[in-house]
């Protein structure tokens, strides 16, 4: 079976060598030492400060909402995982939907300022498969109207723009280390924040709002949203392995490309971005090829993944208004395996199945 994900499993020997240290310490959560270090370790290989791991993105989207203040109403996209909107919704705030751009597939920045209200608090944009959105159009707005910028950036670990780690931009960047992604901890999460108020703030949030210097204080409402030690270990391991992890990647994402019809691979990467091959999603012209794709790979044992769909706009949870451009992308966009460890046989197996089908 080759699905669309396979996590990627560090050697248990390097794996171990961290459990040994937490069995010796006993120290097993409350901001321990392999927390600590992985903190480190991200900050400086991201190109970041003030980074705060957390046991989930999806908590850390909270998280960043509490700690901004936000209220009301929040312009985000209708194509991205459902938590992107969930977490809104749960928090009390009101999604407000703007298209995507049909080639990045990235909020339409030209878009946000007509859907403003006096009810906006903020803006939450998603980098969609590790591709950049408008930054610096996306900053002049919150600029012009005082709203807070939160990305989610859950695809966009290790992703550089104009030279610099595209997390850098806005209030507060999300990034979800679960297992299934390109760095994981298992499961896991971090907030990068710009500011170092926001960041003391968000920091007493995740441990029941107890003051994170240790002070015993209760400096306000809080929630539990900590890492583990056993979770931070895995982090460190794979790590490590960056490197031949981004190599592999790489080399898959060429292979399709060179042996894919071009008019499937649609996604218009940035040209002054990085890509950190964290997906590879082609597009069908019609929904019926897409699903006649899906049932000719699965006959193979290849299970690729709608990813994503449906469009946000049409859940049950949230008031429906027409999103074309994400809708109709929704519909055709399929997510193929791209981790290390596939073959080139494997490889060949995938792209063949979707050539016949295609009569190609």
């Amino acid at each position: 079976m080759i699905n669309v994900v396979k996590s990627y499993l560090p050697s248990k020997e390097k794996y171990c060598e961290y459990l040994e240290k937490i069995y010796s310490s006993a120290w097993l959560t409350n901001n321990g030492q392999c927390v600590q270090l992985l903190t480190q370790k991200l900050e400086a290989y991201l190109g970041v400060k003030n980074l705060l791991l957390v046991a989930n993105a999806t908590i850390g989207l909270q998280i960043a909402y509490k700690a901004l203040g936000l209220q009301n109403e929040v312009i985000t996209s209708p194509f991205s995982f459902v938590a992107t909107t969930s977490s809104l919704v749960w928090e009390g705030l009101t999604p407000k939907f703007t298209d995507i751009q049909p080639c990045t597939f990235c909020i339409d920045e030209n878009q946000i300022e007509s859907a403003i209200t006096s009810k906006t608090s903020a803006i939450l944009p998603v980098h969609v498969y590790g591709n950049v959105c408008g930054v610096e159009k996306i900053a002049n707005i919150a600029q012009q109207y005082k709203l807070k910028i939160i990305y989610d950036a859950a695809h966009a670990f290790g992703v550089k723009y104009c030279g610099q780690s595209v997390l850098n931009y806005g209030d507060i960047s999300v990034l979800s280390f679960h297992a299934t992604k390109l760095f994981h901890t298992v499961e896991g999460g971090a907030l990068i924040i710009k500011d170092d108020a926001v960041f003391k703030r968000a920091s007493d949030m995740i441990n029941f709002g107890f003051d994170r210097l240790g002070s015993g204080k209760i400096e306000g409402l809080g929630i539990n949203a900590k890492m583990s030690e056993f979770h931070a270990a895995m982090g460190l391991c794979v790590l490590e392995d960056m490197g031949c992890i981004l190599a592999e990647r790489q080399k898959i994402d060429r292979y399709y490309r060179e042996h894919l019809p071009s008019f499937l691979v649609q996604l218009s990467i940035h040209k002054n971005a990085i890509a950190n091959y964290a997906y590879f999603p082609v597009i069908f012209e019609t929904e019926m090829q897409l699903l006649q794709a899906v049932a000719d790979l699965k006959v193979q044992g290849i299970i690729p993944r709608r990813y994503f769909y449906p469009s946000l706009n049409t859940l049950s949870y949230v008031d429906y208004v027409k999103m074309p451009v994400s809708e109709d992308l929704s519909k055709r966009v399929l997510c193929l395996p791209i981790y290390p460890g596939l073959t080139e046989l494997d490889l060949e197996k995938i792209s063949g199945t979707i050539r016949r089908g295609l009569g190609l």
